[in-house]
């Protein structure tokens, strides 16, 4: 196995795991259409096929009426420059282009399939792509080392009538030419008079300095250097494109050309860049350190000489990713909706100013959620929309659209580009991912989490990530050797460094039973019970660590039945005041998120617990940045048809009325009543129809049915149960969570324990 970088979350073992369980690899081919009858079977095929067969060979381009040519891109590589990786061949980049198909579909609703080309000819891959780009829409070259991917590209370009775009070149070129025109208008500096250094000379490097040239920077204001130092004119050994780059200089090393610089973008190798170099840029430095994984320069380093720099680099624990996920899929989707010819430089830059106008807009809630509560807005620290922000789907394809139709390249017009915009978000508004925002919250005050059942396998590795993901201290209950013997199983060695504790510790045992005691011995405990109970009950145990500070939160079940976990919890732990103890389930669909409670513990609320619920699930909605709108759910709507088993419904949504709460509500409703838009030409009078994002269910049963089968068959992302109402911040994974789940269960149990005062209950 290759030896692992610093900044790798996870085991190869688990990556390899991942890879191979279930089906193997990542994609897989889904029919469009139904085929369960005879009926359906002849039309796809004989003798029904006949007839689109006929009509591509009379008119070629019907193919994209009859096929599914318009919506497809292969992704094309011969693995000769395949991540940081380097040249391992072109079987190899297969599991890359394969996750690179997965991005298109998730992110744009592509359809795309990878191609692994074995050969070093150039010639021989223009051909071979040539020959097969018939069926495809668009053409998204990839890990193709220089210069045959400038060649390949071009000829391409020259002979095909369809898309062709090197990602690496030109993803990167355009998300770094939109957080340059935003660092620009935060600077106060113009384009035109600013003076660039960019550090590296391969693909990516000279497609930046290309579209920065196309944007305004004026050519002698733009100095490149690769590793032998500056590109200067009469330097010998320069092929064709690295010689486009040479200008008048006297300077020859990267810190003399570093001087008076507006802006430095490194696109190299970690730690080329020192302090001093920044310190002698110009004021209102740009800096761009894209170096994957280790930036040229660290920003911790900036900040030590620079107040006055605003920073980018290519990693997601910083601010101002440069991430080519918000450009290219979006891209393609434009550029495949007008059946262009080509991506030209006109839709280049076209994309990056959408790009760049988005992180000017104030952010949805989405966004919101993404980052954790907080609201970003645009200055220093936000000049690149999120990769969560539902508005990429509709501007940066409109955009592309646009600069196609205008420039000569579309095949196709678009009328009303505020139908295409809606169309595009209806087809898919990407899901956003609350835990992002989460784990930068609790990454700025990481907590000791107890993982109760350390010896279990997906919990241990859900540990071993809380820990190498930065987010605090885990904790682990278990049997020492028998947590050695798991974390052997997992791929770890057995002496990996995580904390193991458990009830043999006879100080800390005698602790929690003298806190426990006190705590039960008016229930009819007897002392020697609550031994017991610490001794042999490790959720006892981990809950009692919370409770005399030796730990901040908690996950705990997986290896048994929700419901067992909380009563085992009901022994240590009781209900805030207040506030019920229940389940809430997040669901996360084509970019909307809903609150969906009491998913776990109570069979049938009353009115009143429905009304505690809700208030509750306002709460929590307003701490992941959600402006809260509750629907109360049942199987009539305002009345319609009328039911004995929705009055516990009806009497909680008029209790609600007689009180001055702060947030929307309504109901009794149906769900579709409550989150189709469709429903608000029929129900006017309701702020809710439509909009609910928390769902207050009449009955656990409903609530559990209803989640369940969103994330079987809905496609729907569960984060939860959430254990919301305890007085301590624990979580409970349900039976047989995956490691993801366990994780982000551990994650918000610490951001719990940040956010909330548990003291004061």
């Amino acid at each position: 196995m290759k030896k692992k970088s610093k900044i790798d979350h996870y085991t190869d073992k688990e990556a390899l795991d991942f890879h191979i369980s279930g089906k193997s690899g990542k994609i897989e081919v889904v029919s469009s259409k139904s085929l369960t009858t005879k009926r359906d079977l002849s039309l796809a095929y004989s003798p029904g096929v006949a007839a689109p067969v006929k009509e591509i060979s009379k008119n070629p381009s019907s193919s994209y009426d009859y096929t599914s040519k318009g919506n497809l891109v292969a992704v094309i590589s011969n693995g000769s420059a395949i991540l940081g990786l380097g040249n391992l061949g072109a079987l190899a980049s297969k599991p890359v282009m394969e996750g690179k198909a997965v991005l298109f579909k998730r992110f744009a609703d592509i359809d795309s399939i990878d191609i692994e080309v074995d050969s070093k000819d150039a010639n021989e891959i223009i051909n071979t792509i040539k020959n097969i780009s018939g069926t495809f829409g668009g053409i998204n070259l990839e890990d193709i080392a220089a210069p045959d991917c400038f060649i390949i590209e071009q000829k391409l370009k020259e002979i095909l009538d369809i898309p062709v775009f090197h990602d690496d070149q030109h993803g990167t070129a355009i998300i770094t030419t939109a957080a340059l025109i935003n660092a620009l208008d935060i600077s106060k500096k113009k384009i035109n008079e600013i003076k660039i250094v960019i550090n590296g000379a391969g693909a990516s490097a000279i497609a930046c300095a290309n579209l920065f040239k196309l944007s305004g920077v004026k050519t002698n204001n733009l100095i490149m250097c690769d590793r032998k130092g500056v590109i200067y004119q009469g330097r010998g050994q320069l092929d064709q494109f690295k010689s486009a780059f040479a200008i008048k200089t006297k300077h020859r090393k990267l810190e003399e050309a570093m001087k008076g610089a507006d802006v430095f973008l490194g696109l190299s190798a970690k730690d080329v860049v020192d302090k001093n170099m920044i310190k002698s840029m110009n004021k209102n430095p740009i800096i761009f350190a894209c170096a994957n994984p280790d930036p040229e320069i660290k920003p911790e380093l900036i900040d030590e000489v620079r107040d006055d720099a605003i920073i980018a680099t290519g990693r997601s624990d910083y601010p101002n990713q440069v991430n080519n996920l918000i450009g290219f899929p979006y891209i393609f989707r434009g550029a495949l909706d007008v059946r262009a010819k080509e991506i030209n430089e006109q839709m280049k830059i076209a994309a990056a100013k959408a790009i760049a106008l988005l992180a000017r807009e104030e952010v949805p809630d989405e966004v919101v959620a993404a980052y954790g509560g907080e609201r970003p807005k645009y200055g220093k620290n936000y000049i690149i929309p999120s990769t969560f922000d539902p508005r990429l789907i509709s501007e940066i394809p409109a955009a592309v659209a646009k600069a196609a139709i205008e420039s000569g390249v579309a095949r196709k017009n678009i009328s009303n580009f505020d139908e295409y915009k809606d169309h595009l978000t209806n087809r898919l508004d990407p899901s956003m991912s609350i835990m992002q925002g989460i784990n930068s919250k609790v990454r700025k005050n990481p907590k000791k989490v107890v993982f109760a059942e350390g010896e279990d396998e997906n919990m241990l590795k859900a540990a071993v990530e809380f820990g190498k993901n930065k987010l605090g201290t885990p904790v682990v209950i278990g049997n020492e050797k028998r947590v050695k013997e798991t974390l052997n199983k997992i791929g770890l060695d057995e002496n990996y460094k995580i904390k193991i504790v458990n009830s043999t510790d006879q100080t800390k045992r005698e602790k929690y039973v003298q806190y426990l005691y006190k705590k039960l011995q008016r229930t009819g405990q007897l002392e020697r019970d609550v031994d017991r109970l610490v001794r042999n009950e490790r959720i006892a145990f981990g809950a009692s660590m919370l409770a005399c500070g030796d730990a901040d939160a908690m996950v705990t079940g997986n290896i048994r039945h929700y419901a067992a976990s909380i009563e085992k919890l009901k022994h240590v732990c009781s209900a805030r005041e207040n506030e019920p103890i229940f389940g809430l389930t997040l669901i996360i669909f084509k970019g909307r998120t809903v609150l969906v409670a009491d998913t776990n513990v109570e069979d049938f609320p009353t009115s009143g617990r429905l009304v505690s619920v809700s208030k509750s699930c306002v709460r929590v909605a307003r701490l992941f940045g959600f402006d809260p709108k509750v629907a109360f759910l049942s199987h009539s709507t305002f009345g319609k048809p009328i039911s004995r088993n929705t009055k516990h419904v009806r009497d909680a949504i008029n209790t609600l009325k007689g009180e001055k709460v702060d947030f929307d509500f309504d109901g009794e409703m149906q769900p579709d009543v409550a989150l189709n838009p469709i429903y608000k030409e029929i129900y006017p009078f309701s702020k809710i129809v439509g909009n609910a994002n928390i769902l207050i269910m009449p009955a656990l049963h409903s609530a559990a049915i209803s989640t369940k089968l969103m994330k079987s068959f809905g496609g729907a992302k569960l984060i939860g149960p959430l254990l919301i109402g305890l007085d301590q911040p624990i979580e409970v994974a349900p039976l047989r969570s995956s490691t993801s789940d366990i994780l982000n269960l551990a994650s918000i149990a610490a951001y719990s324990a940040d956010v909330i005062d548990y003291k004061k209950n």
